[in-house]
């Protein structure tokens, strides 16, 4: 990062050895996720007087007019402050709760499909587009929330934002239970949806703070099993709870069970985000007596400043960062083929295979045994590779992109068998095999962002999860027209001919993915904010 040469002044009001004139303060971040905020030794003061550190807390020198603090860092890289070095079980236990959560959260995205006919019967509404909107809308909401979350977690840190963002979750599906019209449900399932988008936006930035890059690809997995079973298992027990209890029911269901997960978060997930981690040991030492203390990983700009950076850096990732942009738009399509899927099983499970009203929802089930053997699988083999190719040539993002070749192989697969055995009238169990391919190969797309942007991994997450979150909106609505014209067989070989005009996305990361890194840069200029 290059500053002008400018004295600084401790500002009392912030607490900081400094305070920045933000216009003309320019932050460049290269794509290979390095952020020069990350890496004090880069910054100039003064008359370009690098920082240098020694010991538990490092004195800063300067030959500057200016007389400047010391600097808090770990100490080491062994220091149990950080999150890396905590206990397995403790950073296992975070993981499962996180799980537990996003879970949930996409749960309520499905759950309450099968429930549809109902709440339109109840509130006298004959509207197939709001049918369909009551639904899509916390898909939306999804799509809205990591815009503003993600960022947050960046400045606030994570653990204020997931308890905030829980409460909320809960509260929110609590009105939809209670909703006296069509309205008031849509309304809360947004919020409820932009509210749950935090787990989804955040997660794969608090497997960063947790896990060094080794062993990241089976906690990603493990992780990544919440957003992919929660729309898997919603249809088949909110079919169940439907017509057993009613449609309000699914929702005090979720509103108890996202509640006895918040509370859990309280007690097993801290924070674990670094700057934050090193905020809070540099005011504890500020304390004690030393205004000028301050973290290593503290940004030198102005809250209000910083707050607009993180606001705007996912969008920026997205639209001007080559890596984001090509892997959104892979996750994307393949998430909205996903969605896509969802609206054809209950028919054909009905329809062609005659399964009644409350098992037609077991059919999703192969989806869900083929993401739990892709999870462990590619897992596995992601995080062995990158070790194997750390020994050769050193740790490198890209050794998890053979991976995802792998799985995007296996999707077109899928959704060929389903198609024509659904199409043919093959025996039940054949269109399932079908879906686990496809469950399987869904799960070696998301290891490679959360490595490639260690330090600013929720907003590259939360860029793709709003491109996605779009696709999965947006793309199942064109699903009935598609089938009723092609059928099931060219109506999934179209599906499998996209998948396969996919496979050169990876394959270009893997060619160039760190050129592109080391090469794209995108800008945050704050000459706006005062």
């Amino acid at each position: 990062m290059d500053v002008e040469t400018r004295p600084f002044a401790f500002d009392s009001k912030t607490r900081t050895p400094w305070s920045v004139n933000e216009s003309w303060f320019d932050d460049n971040i290269s794509c290979d996720g390095l952020d020069d905020l990350s890496n004090a030794q880069n910054w100039k003061l003064g008359k370009n007087e690098p920082f240098s550190f020694h010991g538990r807390i490092h004195a800063l020198e300067s030959g500057s007019e200016s007389s400047f603090g010391d600097v808090v860092d770990f100490d080491g890289l062994d220091d149990p402050a950080k999150a890396q070095n905590w206990r397995p079980g403790k950073k296992w236990t975070m993981i499962t709760v996180l799980a537990l959560m996003t879970f949930i959260s996409t749960l309520a995205s499905t759950m309450f499909a099968p429930s549809v006919p109902s709440v339109m019967m109840e509130f006298r509404s004959t509207s197939t587009t709001l049918s369909t909107f009551v639904v899509s809308v916390y898909v939306l909401g999804n799509a809205t929330g990591p815009l503003i979350l993600a960022p947050l977690s960046e400045l606030f840190g994570r653990a204020p934002v997931y308890h905030a963002t829980n409460a909320l979750y809960v509260i929110c599906t609590a009105a939809c239970a209670l909703s006296a019209n069509l309205s008031m449900l849509i309304v809360f399932r947004f919020f409820a949806g932009a509210m749950g988008a935090a787990v989804l936006s955040l997660g794969g930035g608090t497997i960063t703070d947790l896990f060094i890059p080794e062993q990241r690809g089976t906690a990603m997995a493990v992780w990544s099993l919440g957003p992919l079973l929660g729309p898997v298992v919603g249809p088949v027990a909110g079919g169940f709870i439907s017509s057993a209890l009613g449609w309000r029911w699914i929702f005090w269901i979720l509103t108890i069970a996202s509640g006895v997960v918040t509370i859990a978060y309280y007690f097993f997930v801290p924070e674990s985000y670094s700057p934050a981690l090193l905020e809070k040991k540099a005011s504890l030492l500020r304390e004690r007596g030393n205004p000028y203390l301050r973290s290593k990983l503290a940004s030198p700009l102005s809250r209000s400043a910083t707050l607009y950076r993180a606001i705007v850096r996912p969008t920026q990732m997205l639209l001007f960062c080559p890596v984001v942009t090509l892997l959104s738009i892979f996750i994307a399509v393949v998430y909205g083929q996903l969605y896509l899927l969802y609206t054809t099983i209950t028919f054909v499970f009905e329809e062609q295979y005659h399964f009644a009203y409350r098992t037609s929802g077991l059919a999703f089930l192969g989806l869900g045994v083929g993401m739990l053997l892709g999870a462990g699988i590619f897992g596995a083999v992601s995080d062995r590779t990158l070790k194997a190719k750390e020994k050769e040539n050193g740790l490198k993002p890209e050794y998890r992109l053979p991976v995802m070749m792998y799985g995007i192989v296996i999707i077109p697969i899928g959704l060929v068998i389903y198609g024509w055995t659904a199409e043919k009238h093959v025996m039940w169990i054949a269109p399932i095999i079908g879906t686990a391919f496809v469950g399987a190969g869904m799960m070696a797309t998301f290891a490679y962002l959360v490595d490639a942007f260690p330090l600013y991994s929720a907003s590259a997450v939360a860029a793709n999860t709003v491109l996605r979150s779009i696709a999965g909106a947006f793309l199942p609505l064109a699903g009935p027209r598609m089938y009723s014209s092609l059928g099931l067989g060219w109506g999934n070989s179209l599906l499998a001919l996209i998948a396969v005009m996919l496979i050169p996305f990876p394959a270009l990361l893997i060619i160039y993915g760190e050129r592109l890194r080391k090469l794209s840069r995108f800008e945050f200029v704050l000459s706006s904010v005062k």
